[in-house]
């Protein structure tokens, strides 16, 4: 059988050993654990062509598509002027294609997984809002989260979750609904009102997807969607 041709967007990084300048790059254990579900992982360029950035000629070919982690968004496409000084490498240009990745996607039934950044991309795409810095960040965090229900192949039940991020969800965005927090409050898990299947968590499954079965299970749920 096939596998499911799941597309992410590169991040751009001003450097990188192993191209000695700025490069194009996808998280090296995210791919991986697309690939161990069962997927073949596309990394697209955030780069408008002639037509703009055009999703919709693309995606032609392309079974389902995950919003990946990064850096922040830009309080402006969120409504706050003010910007809090740590506050991190803020790229117009990819906050555009995550932006308009997500909302073609969600409204047109491509299936879509929304990890740490593209979690925060979904919510403020549907009008939300971002803590822009948390008063205790959860980076290197690992807590337990319950998640009370989801779509479908995301199984009810508790999960470990590996934590990297120093913002959250404040204001929810229209059509979201939190299925599961952190002790702290901050949310961790939303299920997605979209025309295909979607769902998205604040944590990092892939840091630890090739030990824990669970965590390979939400690629999986994605894969699964795809196929």
């Amino acid at each position: 059988m096939a596998r499911p041709r799941i597309a992410l967007v590169g991040r751009f990084a001003e450097h990188t050993s192993a191209t000695r300048y700025a490069a194009i790059v996808s998280a090296r254990a995210l791919v991986e654990s697309m690939w161990l579900a069962g997927a073949e992982p596309l990394t697209f360029l955030a780069a408008p062509g002639p037509e703009g950035l055009d999703w919709a000629a693309r995606l032609q070919g392309i079974d389902g598509v995950l919003l990946c982690g990064g850096a922040d968004i830009d309080p402006a496409r969120y409504g706050q002027a003010d910007v809090h000084p740590e506050v991190y490498d803020v790229d117009a240009l990819q906050d555009e294609a995550d932006l308009t990745l997500a909302t073609y996607c969600l409204d047109s039934g491509i299936p879509t997984l929304a990890v740490c950044r593209g979690l925060h991309v979904v919510n403020v795409a549907r009008g939300g809002s971002l803590v822009q810095h948390m008063d205790d960040h959860h980076r290197h965090v690992v807590h337990d989260v319950v998640i009370e229900s989801g779509p479908v192949g995301i199984e009810p039940g508790p999960i470990t979750a590996s934590c990297y991020h120093h913002q959250c969800i404040d204001r929810l965005g229209s059509g979201l609904k939190v299925v599961g927090s952190a002790e702290d409050g901050t949310v961790e898990a939303v299920a997605i009102d979209a025309a295909g299947w979607a769902f998205g968590v604040q944590w990092h499954p892939e840091d630890t997807a090739r030990q824990d079965p669970r965590q390979l299970s939400v690629f999986q749920a994605l894969v699964d969607a795809a196929r």
